[in-house]
């Protein structure tokens, strides 16, 4: 999976790559920026995980999205600012979350570890 930002700034996730994308392609992880306040952080219970971002949540400056990837599988929440920035979502082998913010981009954490 790639997370693009197309010429007319719009972000998208290519499903399927028919055509090459990679020059328009969001480096994770790559802005200077708050590490912790940005890289998705979780917690596990059980067969659930709960995915956050310590992060504010202001009317210019906030988490737009959380997104987990499972490989074959994506589930994506949308968030407004004042909104807290989580979700529950079941744990899997090998998930990956990313969080968009509106003003320092695309971060990734880690594969998500019971």
């Amino acid at each position: 999976m790639k997370i693009i930002r197309c010429n007319s700034g719009n972000i998208m996730m290519v499903l399927k790559e028919v055509e090459d994308v990679s020059n328009k392609e969001i480096s994770c992880n790559s802005v200077d920026a708050s590490f912790e306040k940005h890289v998705p952080q979780y917690e596990v219970k059980d067969q659930k995980v709960e995915v956050f971002v310590n992060h504010v949540m202001e009317e210019d400056h906030y988490i737009e999205w959380i997104l987990v990837d499972y490989g074959n599988e994506q589930i994506i929440k949308h968030f407004v600012p004042f909104e807290d920035p989580r979700m529950i979502v079941e744990w899997r082998e090998g998930m990956i979350a990313y969080s968009y913010c509106n003003k320092h981009g695309l971060w990734k954490c880690d594969e998500i570890l019971k």
